[in-house]
């Protein structure tokens, strides 16, 4: 077992009290290890909305008082959570092309975004070997909601917080297998971190400056707001169907 897989870091801060808090409230600790990664992935995926926080580099602990949160903060939270029930992980680091995002991040506000973006994925070692997880990143309303909003395409879709090649049935659920809701959009690989520390004291984040400032202050609200009607349409077409 590898220690550096397991230590907790000021992003990866899982004994703050809410994070062990959780886990204990849950009886995490009385699963195998297949359900331990499940039920931790689970409620990233589904418990954590799809959602833009005020930087990538927040410690887990404020992902989970958010109550939101993207492909790195999610991911920042997920390896807390596999890491305070002794479960190995580690980082790995991308850039994903700006258009996955497009719909999600409203066309006025567009302009902000990088061409590539900072992007990531947890891998969690179970059974001797390591499994890329990422389909954890968009709750299960809001993705439903984006398939409804486009019904008519089942294969390849890009946009909205999706890029992938089966977009009627992707590869999100915990199964012990590689999960995927991003992958086709990936630009850069960055390789393999220990931590998210380590890959953004070494990369940055995505803004800096006055960009920054505005993305914090004013942007991201819009993004959300966006994000959270996109998540409405669903379920008002259930409520009249």
């Amino acid at each position: 077992m590898n220690q550096e897989y397991l230590k907790k870091t000021e992003i990866v801060n899982f004994e703050h009290p809410t994070i062990q808090s959780l886990i204990t409230e849950r009886k995490w600790h009385e699963l195998d290890d297949y359900n331990k990664i499940g039920t931790a992935y689970q409620f990233v995926k589904d418990e954590i909305l799809f959602g833009y926080n005020k930087s990538d580099d927040i410690s887990a602990s404020e992902v989970l008082s958010d109550g939101y949160g993207q492909c790195n903060t999610k991911g920042n939270l997920l390896m807390a959570l596999l890491r305070g029930l002794r479960i190995q992980c580690r980082f790995h680091g991308f850039t994903i092309d700006q258009q996955l995002q497009k719909g999600a991040i409203p066309t006025y506000v567009f302009w902000l975004a990088p061409k590539y973006i900072i992007h990531s994925w947890v891998e969690v070692y179970f059974e001797g070997r390591w499994i890329n997880l990422e389909g954890f990143i968009l709750d299960n309303q809001y993705l439903t909601s984006i398939q409804q909003k486009f019904n008519q395409i089942k294969d390849n879709f890009c946009g909205y917080g999706v890029a992938t090649k089966c977009f009627s049935s992707p590869d999100t659920g915990w199964r012990g297998t590689d999960t995927y809701i991003q992958k086709e959009g990936i630009h850069d690989d960055f390789g393999l971190y220990n931590s998210p520390d380590e890959f953004y004291l070494e990369k940055g984040t995505n803004l800096s400056g006055v960009k920054r400032w505005m993305y914090q202050k004013v942007i991201r609200h819009l993004i959300n707001f966006n994000v959270t009607n996109l998540r409405k349409n669903k379920a008002l077409e259930v409520q009249n169907a």
